[in-house]
């Protein structure tokens, strides 16, 4: 349809104060259960910033973040931006997020201007069925309450959960049995996009919204070996993303999450977005903080 996605009209909207320095100006859309600023909408108001202070020929190639303290969703954000380089091919803004006169959050972002060359080469898909097979999450969450021996504990969890107003689209490929605390591998197959219209823009828009939608349920790929476990902290510590190819982020993309690795209080996640075409559009990368406690999760029937 054409109603314009909120993400481009609020979340990701931001107001200019000064040169180089910014305020958002949208509602905090979405809070996570933690009461935390969700580190993509952070992740997305940066990378708007350091666009600003970029010419609309350069392209966003690669983003590399820190979060330093967790974000306070009462207050807004200031962004300030560093035009560290400007070169012939390439150009590097530095960004800092601050609230209370504290930083929480630092990124470097890389653009370049349109370079072709013979080498070239990628992964290839998943093949897995297409989103129109697919429930969404939604869908998924009301039929798990539709079981009469969920209990009552996680009936209320779910709930609260549905009635969350996410501004992404999802169908998870192979949703995890929700009743089971039984380990799986640490995979997991989204088919996402942006809810509303976004439509043929300056490409830095649509990586803007794909850096808010790549931070969620990312982390949580490291949980799934163990699932025995509840979960006491969990926060994302840094967040990396290459830029690989045009896409639309208001198009069903599928996000390929794997974590490699997990130990020492901390979690590994890597991510590919695909088009539907095949295409590899982004890489991702994050490590996090990923604390539990020591005894076991009780049965949710």
């Amino acid at each position: 349809g054409d109603l314009r996605s909120v993400l481009i009209t609020s979340v990701l909207n931001l107001e200019r104060l000064e040169v180089d320095l910014f305020r958002c100006v949208g509602r905090h859309h979405w809070v996570p259960a933690t009461q935390h600023l969700f580190g993509g909408q952070i992740v997305g108001q940066a990378l708007v910033a350091a666009a600003h202070a970029v010419s609309r020929d350069e392209q966003v190639h690669s983003l590399h973040c820190y979060f330093v303290r967790t974000g306070d969703p009462k207050v807004p954000v200031l962004y300030e931006v560093e035009r560290t380089r400007t070169g012939k091919s390439f150009s590097v803004r530095s960004v800092k997020a601050i609230q209370h006169g504290k930083p929480i959050f630092t990124c470097q972002a890389s653009f370049q201007l349109s370079q072709g060359s013979p080498v070239k080469h990628q992964f290839t898909m998943p093949t897995v069925p297409p989103p129109e097979e697919l429930l969404t999450q939604d869908e998924l969450i009301q039929k798990y309450l539709q079981n009469p021996n969920v209990a009552e504990g996680y009936r209320k969890r779910l709930t609260k959960i549905q009635a969350q107003d996410v501004p992404i689209d999802i169908k998870p490929v192979n949703p995890p049995d929700i009743f089971s605390s039984e380990p799986q591998e640490p995979k997991q197959l989204f088919w996402v996009r942006a809810r509303g219209y976004i439509g043929e823009t300056d490409m830095k828009v649509h990586c803007c919204v794909a850096a808010y939608i790549s931070d969620y349920a990312f982390l949580g790929t490291a949980l799934l070996p163990h699932r025995q476990y509840r979960i006491k902290f969990m926060v994302s510590l840094d967040h990396s993303m290459w830029f690989h190819a045009p896409f639309r982020a208001d198009h069903w993309m599928l996000y390929e999450c794997e974590s490699p690795w997990a130990g020492g209080c901390r979690g590994l996640v890597q991510g590919r977005l695909w088009s539907r075409d095949g295409v590899l559009a982004v890489t991702c990368a994050q490590e996090g903080v990923i604390r539990v406690e020591q005894t076991q999760n009780q049965s949710k029937l």
